[in-house]
């Protein structure tokens, strides 16, 4: 089962990269979602969470979960819904202001743009 969650992190930092590096602004804003997503679970992972277990230390020092994975993931999502609103607010600005959803401002075959270091 570790080994499935780790794979599984692994995938969602991997798709994440691989989106991010795309040239089109939404397949950027789903690889943040997804590097978001990852961090998430790989908190949560290594936060060994129990079932049945009270979420503070007790007496039986052997099976309590920790509280701060959890706390930490909540702050996690909060800042990633926020983060996310944001870009895209930028991203829909950046649009009406270049006429492009690229992420450099610039389509690819269009040299003329490139030549005045900018968006025609």
């Amino acid at each position: 089962m570790e080994l499935l969650v780790a794979t599984g992190i692994g995938l969602l930092f991997a798709s994440g990269t691989y989106l991010l590096l795309r040239g089109r602004t939404f397949p950027v804003i789903v690889g943040l979602a997804l590097h978001a997503y990852g961090v998430n679970a790989l908190i949560f992972a290594m936060g060994r969470l129990r079932l049945d277990a009270p979420p503070v230390l007790s007496l039986d020092l052997e099976s309590y979960t920790d509280p701060l994975p959890q706390a930490l993931v909540l702050t996690a999502i909060v800042i990633a819904f926020g983060m996310t609103a944001f870009v895209v607010v930028l991203i829909l600005r950046s649009y009406l202001e270049v006429g492009n959803d690229h992420v450099d401002g610039a389509e690819p075959g269009d040299e003329a743009a490139a030549e005045q270091g900018g968006p025609k």
